[in-house]
């Protein structure tokens, strides 16, 4: 017998809308229980996911999707989406190298209808989503899910406040899994929402503002007693006041709520917003008690949990080789503050949060403010250390050339997830930031090639009196333990690391361990070159003479980035001499295991064997 007898009967949300309404909680169950089971077989995000089931059933049971186009913002949190859409046995495949992505794709189903990974767009496209039906003449429904964290995002309220004056037929849906704009919800609001979404209350409200209409003043009155009385009982007036008819909070995983809330709005026109209340990791007494460990999650045995003992074993990641230099360095320094834009666990700021709690900063998913409000503390004496993923840099740079570079301001960023990442794939591959820092004036960059040289680079960092960025990889590194102390290295100066002859080998950063291994085969020479910007120039003058070949390896775009620096070195030195420059292709690259990607990017070590020889 079937472990998930109604799960199975579903292939497209047709099947499930066949179903009867007394069987959707069953099937929620059987849902919450398949995801469970499914991701600690793949690894994934499980607590968000595990939060929207019981939605994500709703949204396809009540609109007729994918013509009605639902929006799911950030999108870690749409497995359950993927599995109602036909993907069920795509899951096996989650995240892993040619199976499906964790995150909403165009190109993957119909029912992704746009693709997400970062957060705060949703409201923007499905906007732009619903003024394009109207402008075609089409009768559909746009729809955007984003979470409370997103919301903290400037890019969502500029999306608010255009839809206001737009006046499109906009449902925007809040899961607010955090309790973080509203108290508990109970059988009071969950009336309150059917009401207040229902045409008795809407139909008398329109025909009110007809009768009040010929005495502007009374009309003005009206509405905001109406704002004030709704005001009392539900958190919604900041969205009312943006023009949208705010409706909740709910209980987002009571279905006999939900499902006749969502049939009530789909007949209202104009900006709506409804306000569900979730439980991150539902239905999962471990993720409910921890979901920030389970956010995110490697494989594991579902049925004892994740197990703390082993985890990062042997040698430090680059994220805790940062974490113990942030709080060594603010020990030392008592102008040193810790800034992050809501990736204080990830970017490793844990434990500086718990020592230097007066230091800590985290402002919410809003990349552009951290970097000015970072400018604006350097602009007083404080010395800011932003902790940053990559893919995340990109959203704030007009305020890093701007704000930071122009005024050559002290702000140092610590670039996480430098190079390719693995499982979440293309939106988040720290591809660019070497070619999009590059070209900044008064910027020092540095890319270490193993967890010693990235503690003394951040001391180097720290150090410089200008902006400067640290950009290192996911994960650990070579495995060399990092020294005491707050030593730093002179501004730009490789390194050789293997004399050999012919061919000499420029690695930056994470390219170092592949070009010994490789350099070792080919009997060539290998330099270190740890600064991006300001190049050794000399350095690379010197085996430019005394080799018949230059190769500059990078985990980073090879167009734009540190192997074009060294082409205009040569150039204007007016060397004529051969050059590789071996780096990431001009694609997006797709998600899988990192050692995959990097074989199928031609950056493991045989790969650039392989690359030389047939040059």
């Amino acid at each position: 017998m079937s472990k998930y007898p109604l799960l199975e009967r579903i292939d497209s949300p047709a099947d499930l809308r066949r179903f009867e309404r007394k069987d959707l909680n069953p099937l929620a169950d059987e849902l919450r229980a398949f995801l469970i089971e499914s991701v600690s077989r793949t690894g994934g995000h499980l607590s968000s996911n595990l939060g929207t089931v019981e939605l994500s059933i709703a949204l396809h049971y009540v609109f007729n999707t994918p013509e009605d186009r639902i929006v799911w913002d950030v999108g870690h949190q749409t497995y359950g989406h993927k599995i109602l859409t036909g993907r069920r046995q795509a899951m096996a495949g989650l995240r892993q190298f040619g199976g499906i992505s964790g995150f909403p794709r165009r190109n993957e189903s119909p029912y992704d209808t746009f693709g997400t990974a970062h957060s705060s767009t949703s409201i923007s496209a499905a906007l732009g989503m619903a003024v394009a039906a109207r402008q075609e003449g089409v009768a559909r429904q746009s729809i955007a899910v984003i979470g409370d964290g997103a919301m903290s995002a400037g890019m969502a309220f500029e999306a608010l406040n255009n839809a206001g004056v737009i006046d499109a037929d906009l449902l925007v849906i809040l899961n607010d899994n955090e309790m973080s704009i509203s108290p508990p919800v109970g059988a009071l609001t969950n009336i309150l929402a059917r009401l207040l979404s229902g045409r008795t209350f809407n139909a008398a409200r329109r025909a009110g503002e007809k009768v009040l209409r010929v005495a502007p003043s009374m009309l003005e009155f009206a509405k905001r007693v109406e704002e004030h009385v709704k005001g009392m009982i539900t958190p919604g007036t900041l969205f009312e006041e943006f023009g949208f008819n705010y409706i909740g909070p709910i209980d987002g995983h009571d279905l006999d709520t939900l499902i006749p809330t969502l049939q009530n709005l789909k007949n209202l026109h104009g900006p709506l917003f409804l306000h569900v209340v979730t439980c991150k990791g539902q239905g999962y007494k471990l993720a409910e008690a921890d979901p920030v460990l389970y956010h995110g999650v490697s494989k594991f045995d579902y049925t004892a949990g994740i197990q703390s003992a082993g985890k990062n074993a042997g040698k430090p990641t680059y994220t805790q080789v940062f974490s113990d230099w942030l709080c060594d360095m603010a020990a030392v320094d008592k102008h040193l503050v810790g800034i992050t834009p809501a990736m204080g666990e990830g970017s490793g700021l844990v434990r500086f949060a718990q020592e230097f709690p007066e230091r800590y900063f985290d402002v919410g998913i809003a990349e552009q403010h951290a970097l000015t409000f970072a400018a604006g503390m350097a602009c007083e004496g404080v010395k800011p250390v932003v902790a940053i993923y990559s893919t995340f840099l990109q959203r704030a740079y007009d305020q890093l050339i701007h704000d930071i570079a122009l005024q050559n301001l002290p702000v140092m960023l610590a670039i996480d997830r430098g190079g390719l990442v693995g499982a979440d794939g293309a939106t988040h591959h720290g591809a660019f930031d070497l070619s999009y820092l590059l070209c900044i004036p008064n910027m020092l960059i540095m890319a270490p090639a193993d967890e010693n040289e990235c503690r003394k680079m951040f001391s180097t960092a720290y150090y410089h009196d200008g902006p400067s960025a640290v950009r290192y990889p996911r994960g650990a590194g070579m495995g060399v333990t990092p020294e005491p102390g707050l030593t730093t290295l002179p501004i730009g100066r490789g390194e050789i690391r293997r004399q050999g002859s012919r061919i000499a080998l420029l690695a930056f950063g994470s390219m170092l361990a592949p070009a010994l291994s490789a350099g070792e085969e080919l009997n060539a020479s290998v330099a270190n070159m740890r600064f991006v910007k300001p190049l050794d120039q000399a350095l690379i003058l010197e085996l430019a003479r005394s080799h018949d070949l230059i190769v500059t390896l990078e985990e980073n775009a090879v167009i734009g980035g540190a192997g074009s620096e060294v082409a205009r070195v040569l150039e204007e030195a007016g060397l004529a001499k051969p050059l590789l420059r071996l780096g990431l292709p001009d694609v997006f690259i797709d998600h899988g295991d990192q050692n995959q990607l990097m074989e199928a990017v031609g950056l493991s070590a045989q790969k650039i064997v392989e690359r030389i020889k047939a040059r």
